[in-house]
């Protein structure tokens, strides 16, 4: 699933570790999920949506949807 996490979390002058902790997800879990090697649930995009304040659809987006 491409996404503009990595964008969003510098944007906020967030580190990996930092958005981890406000999001209660692993350092590892932002770092494949900004890579796009790992698709996050619709549990870790809450979470991600509530630590960043960012809407999902902001943050995440499939080039190959219409």
């Amino acid at each position: 699933m491409k996404n503009r996490l990595k964008i969003i979390r510098a944007e906020r002058g967030l580190t990996q570790e930092k958005l981890a902790a406000l999001s209660n997800l692993s350092r590892v879990t932002i770092n494949q999920i900004e890579n796009e090697i790992a698709i996050p649930d619709g549990e870790t995009i809450s979470k991600l949506v509530k630590a960043t304040g960012v809407p999902a659809n902001e943050i995440f987006f499939d080039l190959g949807v219409v």
